[in-house]
């Protein structure tokens, strides 16, 4: 479970605009001063922090004679800061996927790194919606990122997105339980598993830190979806 201050550097917040957060969340209604002790930051830094907290909407002040008094806004409002950022990149998403689309490049290749990397590549087979076909796997998915390999079977499944496997038949473990499974005899265990999914071909290596390769050409993919076939076709069924 994340913590705290991991969420909001998530979110874009800086270490010093995290500080003085919590310690208006934490101490309620306080002068600039005290918060940069109790944060323990330069004054300076204090107030370019509530500034940006302000500007967020998440601080707010009150003047009693010539001193100022902040305070953090309800915790709610993270939620509604988070809603007004989706709301605001809808917006130029239409936008960014034209400007992409007149610029993409055939046959393009791209490189992914870390958990964060891999679980945007299986965000992108579900948002393309096409059927994955898939072979190596050797349950490295469900292991290593147990909750998104959850949510990632609720998306196939509302996309209705099938899934054929192909795997070694010592192994004992299966990803997900809705696909369709096959084994191949005689195959040695390996950390690379490629998916290949419309037009898109994704081989992800399950190193210490994972990393994932997506070929974007159609002629590649209908080629490797060629050979899956042939093995499909020669593969065994476990009841056999």
């Amino acid at each position: 479970m994340a913590t705290i201050e991991k969420t909001l550097e998530n979110l874009g917040f800086s270490p010093n605009e995290i500080k003085v957060y919590l310690v208006l969340n934490d101490h309620g209604s306080t002068k600039a001063g005290r918060i940069a002790k109790l944060a323990k930051i330069d004054r300076s830094s204090a107030y370019n922090a509530l500034k940006l907290l302000l500007e967020k909407g998440l601080a707010s002040y009150v003047s009693i004679g010539k001193v100022k008094w902040f305070q953090a806004t309800g915790p709610k409002r993270l939620l509604e800061y988070v809603q007004e950022q989706e709301e605001q990149v809808k917006e130029i998403i239409p936008t960014l996927h034209e400007r992409h689309k007149a610029h993409k490049i055939e046959g393009q290749v791209r490189l992914f790194k870390g958990i964060k990397g891999i679980k945007t590549i299986f965000l992108d087979i579900a948002r393309t919606g096409q059927d994955n076909y898939v072979f190596g796997s050797e349950g490295q998915f469900s292991e290593r990122m147990p909750e998104f390999a959850l949510q990632f079977e609720r998306m196939k499944k509302e996309k209705k997105i099938s899934t054929k496997l192909l795997i070694r038949k010592d192994r004992k473990e299966i990803d997900v339980n809705s696909s369709n499974h096959k084994y191949l005899p005689n195959i040695a265990e390996s950390p690379a598993v490629t998916n290949i999914y419309g037009d898109k071909i994704a081989i992800i290596i399950w190193t210490d830190e994972p990393e994932g390769i997506v070929i974007e050409n159609p002629a590649a993919a209908q080629a490797y979806k060629s050979y899956f076939d042939f093995m499909w076709k020669h593969g065994k069924s476990f009841n056999n």
